[in-house]
């Protein structure tokens, strides 16, 4: 039985748009029902859904509830809209409008979701552990929420325009085209782009950190950005890095060793004795077992050789600190330890010496 038979007479008029009075006061209640009955039908949902999240321990999922009722709450009410227009019988032509507008708002409920997702998304991994250890990937995580918003965009107004008869296909041809001949022409800054996404995610350094690229640039990481490195090197000068290139270079970072390696060769004179060779050796252990910022498992003093001028001592220890200036005090310390020893060994250090032998004019007839 059609609702026209249950009206009044003078809802029956028509009004406005070939429509009845009794299915514009429809659409008006419709529109206010669907409102109220998908706000609370969504925030039945958002309830259930917060107490689930509620039990888990990120709170990317309380986040994303929070963010996201507004557009729950359209889309709930735009879904009870687009049944209960139906019921209306509407002309063919009215349904179709209303129809295609309810769809319309649908989808960009949806994209205004998605959008507020990727922006939740993006602000929990910036708070994250991972993030906060690696500062440079903030920089990257907003550049990868803003590309991923404009996909979403993008992906949109595909559908959109396609929904409209419009030939999306060669639209997309174009776009292709296009796209190949902006890649062609950026090159180098979308290789500088993906290297700084490589860095970040990598984390081969971190700004700060004292390194050394290759075997010729050693400095302080001064900042990471999205096309280049800076650098400041020992003269104080900066250096710009393409992070393309960085990327794929061999970069050694002092900062992040858990202590610093000691190594020197002792040279002493070919007048010292074996004897006074063990106590230099053993002296010279002792100097460093008993140096407490000396790492105690791994220390070499060992008689290396018998050198050109002189009797070489190796010497290999670990300090227990990755503090440049506290290594160069404890370094001397022992370095004048082991001058210590040498003197109370009664012997001495070698200087570099060379033999010469002269032959004269009247031996060589």
């Amino acid at each position: 039985m059609s609702l026209a038979e249950w009206m009044p007479e003078p809802l029956l008029v028509m009004g406005p748009g070939n429509l009845a009075i009794w299915q514009w006061l429809g659409l008006a209640a419709i529109i206010l029902g669907a409102w109220l009955v998908g706000r609370l039908g969504a925030a039945l949902v958002i309830f259930i859904a917060s107490k689930a999240a509620g039990q888990t321990e990120t709170t990317l999922d309380d986040d994303l509830i929070a963010r996201l009722r507004s557009p729950l709450r359209a889309l709930a009410s735009i879904g009870l809209a687009r049944a209960a227009v139906i019921a209306l019988e509407l002309p063919l032509h009215v349904q179709h409008i209303a129809g295609s507008t309810l769809l319309f708002l649908f989808a960009v409920t949806l994209v205004w979701g998605a959008l507020r997702a990727i922006e939740v998304t993006a602000s929990h991994l910036g708070r994250s552990r991972w993030a906060t250890a690696r500062p440079s990937s903030r920089q990257l995580l907003s550049l990868v929420a803003r590309v991923a918003k404009v996909i979403v965009i993008v992906f949109a107004t595909i559908g959109f325009l396609s929904a409209l008869g419009l030939p999306v296909a060669s639209l997309l041809a174009g776009l292709g085209i296009g796209g190949i001949a902006l890649a062609f022409g950026a090159q180098k800054t979308v290789e500088n782009l993906f290297g700084a996404v490589a860095i970040g995610v990598d984390q081969p350094f971190r700004e700060g950190d004292f390194v050394k690229v290759e075997d010729h640039v050693m400095g302080t990481i001064e900042s990471v950005g999205l096309r280049s490195t800076r650098l400041r090197t020992l003269d104080r000068t900066i250096i710009t890095l393409p992070n393309g290139r960085l990327s794929d270079m061999r970069v050694e970072t002092f900062t992040r060793r858990d202590r610093i390696r000691f190594t020197t060769l002792l040279n002493l004179i070919y007048e010292t004795s074996a004897t006074q060779m063990r106590e230099v050796l053993a002296g010279i252990e002792r100097v460093l077992r008993e140096h407490p910022g000396i790492f105690r498992d791994d220390i070499v003093v060992r008689f290396l050789q018998f050198g050109q001028s002189s009797l070489d001592i190796e010497v290999v220890a670990y300090f227990t600190t990755v503090d440049m200036p506290q290594f160069r005090t404890w370094r001397q310390e022992v370095l004048l330890g082991f001058m210590d020893v040498v003197e109370k060994a009664k012997t001495e250090f070698a200087f570099p010496t060379r033999t010469v032998h002269m032959i004269s004019d009247a031996k060589r007839r």
